[in-house]
């Protein structure tokens, strides 16, 4: 069993969860709250959607360990939310529910719509809405209520603070305590992959390539460092998978040894879409080469959540291969002195694994 801590409703819970543990049966059987239904258990009807971090998320496909420090917001904590109040009112005025089994997962996505988008033609609320099944009303009043209750709206923030002042209340009577970040622990277990790459630059201009690390990060397509603190520092690493698109945010911590030409990266991170969480550990030396530098590197790594089975793939050492031939081509038209694009583009494991697959065939 792994503590958790959670605010759930504006209110901060403490609770103890088998990894395997989904948000699902945490909050149903832990907190009796049942307004979130369990109907796939597959994350594809859309019933058991609550808010996490104010972005709806399927329940049943996210691990409560991997929501550690979350705000979630189920069906019963929107009493005093006016959108959903007027969603509620629309849903009756449209007879918009039958049996009301996918009623709460559609009151959530639906408020969701409305914050975001506001006012938008009926076919945008269809494709939006098409992410939750209802197997009684034909959806016909169901998409009535949300245009209802999006006329006359303009786009806004739907991640906004459910109850405020209960979450207030909560923070003062119960501060969440400091802790150091899992980043900051050697990994272990997972899946490792060792791989060198060639640069055509002498070891000391790799190696001062190496300490500015916002700079080596934009290198590595869809990673960003966006703070530095001595050895601690904070990033991202947003990844295309086809239409979905994900965003592992983090902290992390680097160690460097100048005289090995040597480091250590340590980082832990989760995506509030998903509920996917990732941890990682980069080792790399540099040792001189006939052609410039030979930059050894072992990587370690571990996925949990809806995004476990890609750390499974058998293409996934081809696709780390790939991924560090075009870290290994940026990271030389940098040391040419040509600057890599302002904004970091996503990491596009669609077409790496395309590119991979092609490869093997061709073999």
């Amino acid at each position: 069993m792994l503590p958790v801590t959670l605010t759930v409703n504006g209110e901060r819970q403490q609770l103890l969860a088998e990894p395997r543990t989904h948000l699902a049966d945490l909050l149903r059987e832990k907190l009796n709250l049942t307004g979130t239904h369990l109907g796939c258990e597959q994350g594809v009807c859309g019933a058991c959607t609550v808010l996490i971090d104010g972005v709806p998320q399927r329940s049943c496909i996210s691990y409560a360990v991997d929501c550690d420090g979350a705000e979630i917001t189920t069906i019963e904590g929107f009493d005093t939310d006016p959108t959903m109040a007027k969603l509620r009112e629309e849903f009756s005025a449209h007879h918009a529910l039958q049996c009301g089994f996918c009623t709460p997962g559609m009151l959530v996505t639906a408020r969701d719509i409305v914050l975001r988008l506001g006012e938008v033609p009926e076919a945008r609320v269809r494709e939006e809405l098409s992410g939750n099944i209802c197997r009684c009303t034909g959806y016909v009043g169901i998409v009535g209520a949300v245009c209802a209750t999006a006329r006359g709206c303009a786009p806004r923030d739907s991640a906004a603070p459910i109850a405020a002042t209960a979450l207030a209340a909560a923070a003062v009577a119960a501060p969440v305590e400091t802790a150091a970040p899992r980043a900051a622990q050697p990994l272990t277990g997972g899946t490792s992959l060792t791989e060198t790459i060639a640069i055509a630059a002498p070891p000391d201009q790799v190696w001062d390539a190496m300490g500015d690390l916002p700079a080596l990060a934009a290198c590595l397509p869809g990673a960003e460092i966006t703070e530095v603190d001595g050895e601690a520092i904070k990033g991202r690493m947003r990844v295309a998978l086809g239409p979905i698109k994900v965003a592992f945010a983090g902290t992390g911590t680097v160690s460097l040894d100048a005289a090995t030409r040597s480091g250590v990266l340590r980082g832990a991170g989760r995506d509030g879409g998903t509920g996917s969480s990732a941890e990682g550990e980069l080792r790399f030396a540099l040792t001189p080469s006939a052609t410039g530098t030979d930059v050894a590197i072992t990587l370690q790594w571990r996925l949990t959540g809806a995004l476990a089975q890609f750390g499974r793939s058998g293409l996934v050492a081809d696709l780390v291969r790939r991924l560090a031939a075009q870290f290994a081509a940026n990271l030389q038209a940098r040391l040419a002195g040509q600057a890599p694009p302002a904004a970091p583009a996503a990491l596009n494991l669609f077409q790496l694994l395309w590119a991979a697959l092609k490869a093997r065939f061709g073999r």
